[in-house]
């Protein structure tokens, strides 16, 4: 379920830590745990800034010729295991070298990279490589003890930034005015694109939403997908865009410029805006749990920044961070408050299903919305929890080792695995929880979907994963209903929205496109009922499982919003009872509702309240209603039911339909026929052989015209070879045509229709 989670406005808090601070401009920083931080300057010393104490150490003076420009971490973690080379960062300077520095601030090694300033250095996501981009135009690969790996670039004129792609397998940086992304693969196609109308100062690329942020001497800042599609251009700022930095959580960023602050949200908008008096913002970093921010400017200080008054609303309840260790939560329907506090900085939290999860940096709280004074508490084991996700039993925790299903009483579940698992790059879209699945979207192959059991934390079924033809970019669990009756929604990059069942048992996907231009969706919580963003419209599928029984029905099933409530790209986040939250693309919040009979007839048909669902329909003469009635009662095979529906919605054909298979004579042929409704031949005919009926079964394929099917099982059950001849021959005649087709006239020359046979022939007397 995607959590009711969403930021109403987000305050900065800024603090100059007054202590000792340096001489001169700093240029870059980085943090190493989300208490420290270490910045350079010019005036060649590095700091270690401590914000536990708000003690500042000097930690080396550098020699008088290095005048650092970036500097960049080893990755701590890669795949939740710990790197041994964790305490060192390269720093790159203007007199051509790049060095690797321990934590101590003894260089361990100095490198001879480039012609002029190294103006950039980026470590891979997992450590294994270094890029370098120089004033001389060229981009550097090292590998990690600093050997020079390839020159993958020459442009010419000096690279001002870069970054490094999802999969560390490629690379974007800055080209004039335009930006380039070059892949490691040197067969493989270069993308290039005009950026800005200035040069391109600053560029970041997020791992987890693989979204792109560029800033130039146009003075805006842009967001782009990882085709180079522009997804937000901003109106210009005052001056040159010097910094930005995407939250490791890729949830918000932030822009830099001269006296400037700017916190966004991943679509572009902005949440807040801060005029501090610092000069030029040189350079951004986030702190891992993405709840906090520095930045080094050209007057000298260092300035820190604290993400607030994030909020979370679930039915009457609204829960605000009022500070970094205390949260409000406030009744709107008595106006009662509670105030929440906890030992550690709040990371993460979520409300929904009548409970809050917050995760600090060391220690989980489950709130349930009867008893706010009494949370169940436990420790985690790493501390840095970057996405949660909740469902009616259970919740799920992502953090940078792994993923863990939790109950609300504390109790660890399960603890998914699968290969190269990466849980720090995974969000919203691409894992999704209900009560008895989860669904992981592949990091190897974007085409894949991987399904696990909540409960043993092994894969469903027969373990084989959903293989979908394109890349998806969206999946979404149902949250009612059986386990066995399970489906996921799914977007891929063509944008077009797919059904599919969770568990097949052995059989083929089932696998059904529903939409197309979805751009995304979420599951209502209390009843199977999808909306979803279509062509900037509200669409609402009232029983998206109707593509399974009837998929003619479908587009009778759809309720659709006006696209007058919303402004440009609208985003939904949650889907709560009959109200639907979207933040619109300027940032603002609006609401809509859906009809509450259709949740309503979802609960009457699911306990088999058949009259209770007639009923409704009669009552509110919808057609819709009456389309989704149709379709329930036929998939729980409620035939007396689906017949009053079909012919409510003038569908006389099927409701002849009906009627010839409530007269069928054997249960076995009432269920052929009902699985030929929904489309499913193959299912249809299985059932016919299992009971015995050939000649029903020889005869569905004839109506259908799988002639050579109805041939095969004529001769394998050697039984009317001579009907499906017959009925060939008929059909031929019909068109005008001769057979050609060998097999058929192979048994036609043993088959007489006059009474002689070869021995196929049911009905003719052996010669």
């Amino acid at each position: 379920m995607q959590s009711a989670e969403f930021v109403i406005f987000v305050l900065f808090f800024i603090i100059f830590l007054n202590t000792s601070s340096h001489k001169d401009l700093v240029s870059c920083l980085g943090w190493t745990t989300a208490d420290e931080l270490y910045s350079c300057s010019d005036d060649h010393q590095i700091l270690k800034w401590n914000l536990v104490n708000n003690e500042t150490n000097v930690v080396v003076k550098l020699s008088e010729d290095i005048y650092p420009l970036d500097m960049h971490w080893f990755p701590k973690t890669v795949g939740g295991k710990r790197q041994t080379q964790a305490e060192i960062f390269v720093l790159t300077s203007t007199d051509g070298k790049f060095h690797l520095v321990s934590k101590m601030g003894r260089i361990e090694k100095s490198v001879d990279a480039h012609k002029g300033a190294v103006l950039a250095g980026r470590w891979n996501y997992d450590g294994t490589a270094l890029v370098t981009a120089g004033e001389d135009g060229l981009i550097k690969i090292w590998s990690k003890v600093g050997m020079l790996r390839s020159t993958l670039a020459n442009q010419g004129s000096p690279v001002y930034s870069v970054a490094w792609g999802p999969d560390s397998d490629r690379i974007l940086y800055t080209s004039g005015v335009q930006l380039t992304i070059k892949p490691l693969q040197p067969s493989a196609k270069v993308m290039q694109w005009k950026a800005h109308d200035g040069l391109v100062l600053k560029v970041d690329w997020n791992s987890v939403n693989s979204l792109i942020l560029s800033g130039g001497e146009d003075c805006k800042y842009k967001v782009w997908d990882s085709f180079g599609r522009l997804l937000h251009s901003s109106s210009p700022h005052d001056y040159p865009v010097t910094s930005l930095s995407w939250a490791p959580d890729g949830e918000m960023f932030a822009v830099g410029s001269f006296n400037t602050l700017r916190l966004c949200d991943k679509t572009g908008w902005s949440y807040a805006v801060e005029k501090p008096h610092t000069g030029s913002l040189f350079s951004l970093a986030w702190s891992a749990d993405s709840t906090q921010l520095a930045g080094a400017c050209g007057n000298g200080h260092v300035i820190f920044a604290h993400v607030l008054e994030q909020c979370w609303e679930w039915k009457n309840f609204v829960i605000t961070l009022t500070k970094r260790r205390s949260m409000q939560v406030t009744n709107v329907m008595n106006d009662a408050v509670d105030i929440l506090d906890f030992r550690d900085p709040v990371i993460k939290a979520s409300l929904a299903f009548a409970h809050l999860v917050v995760a600090t940096s060391l220690q989980c709280y489950v709130y349930s919305s009867r008893n706010w004074n009494t949370p169940l508490i436990f420790d985690l084991k790493e501390g840095t929890v970057s996405l949660i996700l909740q469902a009616e039993k259970h919740f799920l925790l992502v953090d940078g080792a792994g993923l863990y299903v939790f109950s609300y009483e504390g109790r660890l579940i399960s603890s998914p695995k699968f290969l190269d698992m990466r849980a720090d790059s995974l969000n919203a879209q691409v894992i999704s929880l209900c009560d008895d699945t989860i669904a992981i979207r592949d990091n190897r192959d974007e085409k894949v979907i991987l399904f696990f059991d909540v409960l043993t934390g092994k894969a469903v079924g027969d373990g084989n994963p959903l293989t979908h033809k394109l890349e998806v970019v969206e999946i979404a669990l149902d949250q009612c209903g059986p386990a066995t009756d399970r489906k996921i929604a799914l977007i891929d990059k063509n944008r077009d929205l797919y059904l599919a069942s969770v568990r097949h048992f052995g059989r083929e996907t089932k696998i059904c496109k529903i939409g197309t231009m979805v751009d995304n969706i979420a599951w209502n919580d209390a009843a199977n009922i999808l909306c979803g963003i279509q062509d900037n419209q509200l669409t609402v599928w009232c029983y998206p499982s109707v593509v399974f029984t009837d998929k003619e029905l479908l587009p009778k099933t759809l309720h659709i919003r006006d696209s007058s409530e919303f402004n440009s790209a609208p985003r939904i986040l949650n889907f709560s009872g009959t109200k639907v939250t979207l933040r619109q693309g300027d940032g603002s919040l609006v609401y809509s509702s859906v009809p509450p009979y259709i949740a309503l007839l979802h609960e009457y048909c699911s306990s088999a309240r058949w009259e209770d669902a007639l009923c409704l329909c009669r009552l509110v003469k919808d057609q819709s209603l009456w389309a989704c009635l149709a379709s329930m009662a036929m998939a729980n095979r409620e035939l007396t039911t689906a017949e009053m529906a079909y012919g409510a919605i003038g569908e006389l054909p099927r409701v002849e339909y009906i009627s010839m298979i409530k007269e069928q004579p054997s249960k076995e042929s009432a269920l052929a026929h009902m699985l030929l409704f929904s489309g499913q031949v193959q299912e249809a005919e299985s059932a016919l052989l299992q009971a015995g009926l050939i000649y029903q079964a020889i005869q569905v394929n004839i109506d259908l015209f799988n002639w050579e099917r109805a041939l095969e099982l004529a001769v394998k059950h050697k039984t009317h070879v001579d009907t499906v001849l017959a009925h060939r021959e008929k059909f031929l005649q019909k068109f005008g045509k001769k057979e050609t087709n060998k097999r058929f006239l192979h048994y036609s020359e043993g088959v007489c229709f006059g009474g002689i046979s070869t021995g196929y022939g049911k009905n003719c007397k052996n010669s």
